[in-house]
């Protein structure tokens, strides 16, 4: 195998293009994704003007032509359309992936250039060019240290530099260039270790967290990834957004580990897809309009489907645990034959009911507590009360995510009393749920700090805020500007819902993306006179913790303040904590 750069700069394939046609994007596929369950290569049309029953069949018939011309008829063709769009994809061998990417763009060459009706280049001479590449890639030793491994039922991970056979305190690496003959292996030492994934769009992170400390409180040495950081125990590896298979890749090669919870989030699915095809319990926390209009995802609907895919990559004997109480994930269910357990705050919703007379497990709130159904009997497992983050049962969306940690946690094995310990010693602060509704004591006055971004996730944190009586009420906003002028005026609307006195809206200079100095700023303020907000009510600052330093010289005894902070979350710490 070559030097990956050199493979990656190995061929240059000339695209036709127009402003009605265009390649917007091609991306190797490392594990299973929103498309299937397969590696291989995407590409991302978009056109205009185009029929897209056309361009699915040009796909189909070019892709099938240069997949046989390279010797890979068993290779397989899919696609799905979007609005103005299209998803592209092959299936590869493991070890040809950027060399897909290569065929695939050779297949649309051909595709585009009949629908622009241009010339097309010379089939030959191109698919002799994209041998060439394969031959530089191929990498058989890892293409047999796979198979060795799917025979044993043990997962071979690898990347760019690095090939690991098992997980945790199951594993052993070589770098890429220097893997042994499987007959060399010491198999009996190596072995998968229990795995969750956890996606959503809002409550993965916390429920991640959640999941961890309950493994603690049990004696394992249990490690997670986020969009914060990968950790094992106690012990931070690297500080990130490790939410994509890397950050999988990097902690389930970590040799003291023995339970590993994944947060998944929508840009790794469709990215790269998953790192693993052997979990034990996969988790979708619930499904709102996020981060919509990119990679073809447009709808909250496409978005719930490309959650969803956390399925694929299910060990056998696996379990989907689900949130009964979100229409989007009701909906997207009825296509998946997984095993479901369902947690719902209704013990009365119909997949509570119908799951326990079926004797399948499945998790509610009742009488104050949260209860799990293992099959047979109804375990009180924690009073609701007693569970901090959720600030006594008042912030409705922590009781769902410790619901769906006891599911996770049960289906990996961990008993009830130690479920019990973990929920109720993980605390919502700093320490253990770094930017999720962490509460300070700041002059008198309350305030809480939430990282929360879109509406779907406000919402929740401001219904919660509105319970707490309060003498007046202050909200910090601010916005990256890769969100659309809609996006940021309905974010800002849905947070008006907990009608402050005060509102503070903080310049991220460091995400503009785009903008221009003071352009989001001054879109939150109109937003609030648009809402009835006065207009000397509404302050700006040129950063999140200058903004926190004004409402903290203005906080009295009996006030309450959010301040939904996106960046400098640790400086703001600081200031909170005096």
């Amino acid at each position: 195998m070559d030097n990956v750069e050199d493979i990656e700069n190995a061929l240059t394939i000339n695209i036709p293009s127009s402003d009605a046609l265009r390649l917007e994007d091609s991306r190797r596929l490392t594990g299973p994704g929103l498309l299937w369950d397969h590696v291989g290569a995407v590409l991302e049309v978009h056109y205009s003007g185009i029929d897209p029953a056309r361009v699915a069949t040009l796909w189909r018939t070019h892709a099938r032509r240069v997949l046989d011309a390279i010797g890979w008829p068993d290779q397989l063709i899919t696609e799905r359309g979007f609005e103005n769009g299209h998803n592209l994809a092959i299936s590869a061998p493991m070890d040809q992936l950027y060399s897909a990417i290569f065929a695939a763009e050779t297949a649309w060459h051909f595709g585009a250039a009949e629908l622009l009706g241009v010339a097309a280049g010379d089939f030959d001479r191109m698919i002799a060019d994209l041998k060439s590449v394969m031959t530089r890639e191929a990498h058989p030793e890892l293409i047999r240290l796979i198979e060795a491994g799917q025979g044993r039922g043990v997962e071979v991970l690898c990347d760019d530099d690095e090939v690991s056979v098992g997980h945790g305190s199951g594993s052993e690496v070589w770098p890429v260039n220097e893997l042994p003959d499987p007959a060399d292996v010491e198999w009996s030492r190596l072995h998968n270790v229990p795995v969750a994934l956890i996606t959503g769009t809002n409550g993965k992170t916390t429920t991640t967290r959640l999941c961890a400390a309950i493994a603690a409180a049990a004696g394992k040495v249990s490690g997670l990834t986020s969009t914060d950081f990968v950790r094992v125990g106690r012990d931070v590896l690297d500080r990130g957004d490790y939410s994509g298979p890397g950050g999988a890749r990097l902690l389930l090669r970590d040799k003291r580990l023995e339970i590993a919870y994944l947060e998944v989030a929508r840009g790794g699915i469709l990215r790269r897809g998953l790192a693993t095809r052997s979990a034990r319990v996969a988790v979708v926390t619930n499904v709102a309009a996020d981060h919509l209009g990119q990679y073809g995802v447009n709808t909250v609907e496409e978005l719930a489907r490309a959650k969803f895919a956390v399925h694929r990559a299910l060990a056998e004997d696996g379990v989907l645990v689900l949130n009964a109480d979100d229409v989007y994930v009701l909906a997207e269910a009825e296509q998946t034959d997984a095993n479901i357990w369902w947690f719902s705050l209704d013990g009365e919703a119909p997949q509570i009911r119908a799951a326990c007379a079926a004797g399948h497990c499945c998790a509610w709130e009742e009488a104050g507590n949260i209860v799990f159904f293992d099959g047979h009997e109804a375990v009180t497992i924690a009073a609701v009360a007693n569970i901090p983050v959720t600030i006594s049962g008042a912030a409705r969306h922590n009781v769902r995510n410790a619901l769906a940690a006891t599911c996770v946690s049960y289906a990996i094995g961990i008993a009830p009393e130690h479920i019990a310990g973990g929920l109720t010693n993980f605390q919502s602060d700093p320490n253990d749920n770094p930017g999720r509704f962490n509460e300070f004591s700041v002059n008198g006055a309350r305030v809480f700090v939430d990282f929360a971004h879109n509406p779907h996730s406000i919402a929740a944190v401001a219904e919660t805020i509105g319970g707490i009586k309060a003498k007046r009420r202050f909200v910090l906003l601010s916005h990256a500007g890769d969100r659309s002028d809609d996006d940021i005026r309905e974010v800002t609307t849905t947070a008006l819902d907990l009608k402050p006195d005060y509102v503070v809206a903080a310049e991220l200079e460091d995400y503009l993306r785009g903008r221009e100095l003071g352009e989001v700023t001054e879109l939150i303020v109109e937003t609030c006179a648009q809402n009835g907000v006065p207009r000397d009510r509404v302050l700006k600052a040129g950063s999140p913790s200058e903004a926190v330093r004004v409402i903290i010289d203005m906080l009295q005894p009996g006030d309450v303040a959010l301040l939904l902070v996106l960046s400098e979350r640790d400086k703001i710490f600081e200031l909170l904590q005096g």
